[in-house]
């Protein structure tokens, strides 16, 4: 009994073990290849999958998602001769399960070298400063040839990125040398530009200061010019409306005579035969008593007025004829003149 018991639990647990293995679940966006007896017989689907036991071999699940590798720095020499390390990442997928464990032994070691080898021969066909500025163009040249090559492998090379350009340390001194050049070389122009559009400001400002000044200047002499037109006007107007007589005219030329003497460079004189006219009509005014207007009459304080007149020619005359006498003293009698002493004879 215990013999059969023991045979029994040996099959029981054979026979759970064999279910277990004939049993495979795949999960998703995985797939598993089948071998019978060493020779590949199917690929497992995500699900619930039965093979054979103990005849079919189940190798490891391949991933189908897009997977992304980061491969090492390389270096590769330029057109101009300079050694560049260059970081790439790769994203491919797996399209065909059995290609990629069947067609390749490790279809990772072989992208990888195959976009070193690619790289080299893109970035030897340019220089420096090209490669620097023309990532895309390189990528687009290693996705087209990784894409063909692979293709075989079951693999679709969906991106290839250029993560790092790193150029020898003595480049990228003189790299930043030039950027700094340039750098110094736009604020300088453009403090340049600034200056010459502050002059043209400035410039500009003090044009239309100077035309305001002078439309200013001019707007002024024509009023000035107009007013003194207006006084001049009206003064002639109030002589010729007064009607001013002979004596009035003399004592007006009285008051100038003096103002004539007073000249530093008055060294000769010619008096004209006119002063002993109006020194007769001024001695006449001493004596006799100006007439007065009708508007005199009428007005008190246009009598005030005449007698302050009479006063103020009275002492214009003396000071006429001291000048006069002055005048005489220093010249003597001119041609067209008379003596003083005939004058005050006159008086």
């Amino acid at each position: 009994m215990s013999t059969l018991l023991i045979a029994g639990l040996v099959l029981a647990v054979f026979a759970a073990f064999t279910v277990l293995r004939a049993v495979r679940i795949v999960p998703q966006a995985r797939a598993r290849n089948v071998e019978r007896l060493g020779r590949y017989q199917r690929t497992l689907t995500p699900g619930l999958n039965f093979v054979i036991p103990y005849i079919d071999r189940v190798y490891p699940a391949i991933d189908l998602r897009e997977q992304v590798v980061s491969f090492q720095p390389q270096p590769v020499i330029t057109e101009d001769n300079l050694v560049v390390q260059i970081d790439t990442v790769l994203y491919f997928q797996v399209t065909d399960p059995r290609a990629a464990a069947y067609e390749i032994a490790s279809f990772l070691q072989a992208v990888e070298q195959l976009t070193v080898t690619t790289l080299r021969n893109v970035v030897g066909s340019m220089d420096l400063e090209k490669t620097l500025t023309s990532r895309d163009t390189i990528n687009s040249q290693l996705r087209g040839v990784l894409d063909d090559a692979t293709g075989k492998w079951g693999l679709r090379v969906n991106r290839v990125e250029i993560k790092a350009i790193d150029p020898p340390q003595t480049i990228k001194d003189a790299m930043e040398k030039q950027m700094r050049a340039e750098r110094d070389k736009r604020a300088t122009i453009l403090t340049a530009e600034g200056q010459r559009q502050s002059q043209i400001l400035t410039a500009q400002g003090d044009k239309q200061a100077a035309v305001l000044r002078a439309e200013g200047d001019r707007a002024a002499d024509i009023l000035r010019a107009e007013g003194q037109s207006r006084a001049i006007d009206q003064v002639f107007q109030a002589v010729h409306r007064n009607d001013p007589d002979p004596k009035l005219l003399a004592y007006q030329y009285l008051q100038v005579l003096p103002q004539l003497a007073k000249g530093e460079g008055n060294t000769f004189w010619v008096i004209p035969s006119e002063v002993t006219t109006a020194l007769r009509d001024v001695s006449k005014a001493f004596s006799e008593a100006l007439p007065r207007s009708g508007a005199a009459r009428t007005d008190d304080s246009a009598e005030t007025a005449a007698a302050q007149a009479e006063k103020d020619i009275a002492q214009a005359g003396e000071a006429a004829a001291i000048a006069v006498a002055d005048a005489e003293e220093a010249a003597g009698t001119g041609p067209g003149g008379t003596v003083l002493e005939q004058q005050l004879a006159d008086r």
